[in-house]
């Protein structure tokens, strides 16, 4: 069987990463992993040093794909990093937004980054916001902030002359919670049914891969779970 096509996912040994990465091979395409550890499924692992700044670890990825692809494009740049924080003004409000800038900004950004240089005509750019940065957070400022940011850069990267290829889509993804046993190891009394699968999230990347029901570029897609049903509810005003 012929390869589907090539695709890098950042974060990819998260839980979502991972799921990403299982149903891409799954579905017979090449799959880069970059994250802070290895992704034993993926055809190429990128392992960033935790410590390296924003412009040493961009040098690094490009580096890396650029020479993996050997002049070949990708179909898809599916960025899924991130992590959580809380915070107010008065508790952790530095340290914490730092995080969240590390974990949610940069990886956009190189994101961004590749899919500028590696990118096919017609392919697929995905970041992951959040709907609760649509409003204030005043107990998780930097999350939100950097989540925020993310659907900002999305709008941008979606707008003409973003450096992106032509006909690209890019969007974003805001779920509530999603499901992964993290959550559910520290939230075990929560209603899971309101929780949104990886598995969901994973075959719609699939789907806009293979240009299916893809939305508008620039998009910010809400996932909103009720009684285990899942559905993408584009934001009109933002």
């Amino acid at each position: 069987m012929s390869q589907a096509g090539r695709v890098v996912v950042y974060g990819g040994r998260g839980a979502l990463g991972s799921k990403c990465v299982s149903a891409l091979k799954a579905n017979n395409f090449w799959v880069g992993s970059i994250d802070l550890n290895e992704n034993p499924e993926a055809d190429l692992n990128i392992v960033l040093e935790k410590d390296s700044d924003l412009v040493q670890q961009e040098g690094t990825v490009l580096d890396k794909i650029k020479s993996a692809l050997e002049g070949s494009k990708l179909d898809a740049v599916i960025c899924v990093a991130g992590g959580w924080a809380g915070g107010n003004a008065a508790k952790d409000l530095i340290k914490n937004s730092d995080l969240m800038w590390r974990q949610s900004i940069w990886s956009s950004l190189i994101s961004a980054s590749i899919a500028a240089q590696h990118l096919k005509t017609g392919g697929v750019v995905t970041l992951t916001g959040a709907k609760a940065a649509l409003e204030g957070t005043p107990g998780m400022i930097g999350y939100g902030m950097a989540k925020s940011a993310v659907h900002h850069l999305t709008k941008s990267l979606a707008g003409a002359d973003s450096g992106l290829p032509e006909n690209s889509l890019v969007v974003a993804i805001l779920p509530i919670t999603l499901d992964t046993p993290m959550n559910r190891k520290w939230m075990p009394k929560a209603d899971f049914t309101t929780w949104t699968p990886l598995e969901f999230i994973a075959e719609l990347f699939v789907e806009w891969i293979r240009g299916k029901n893809r939305p508008e570029s620039g998009s910010l897609l809400q996932l909103v779970t009720k009684n285990s049903n899942t559905d993408v509810i584009p934001v009109h005003k933002y």
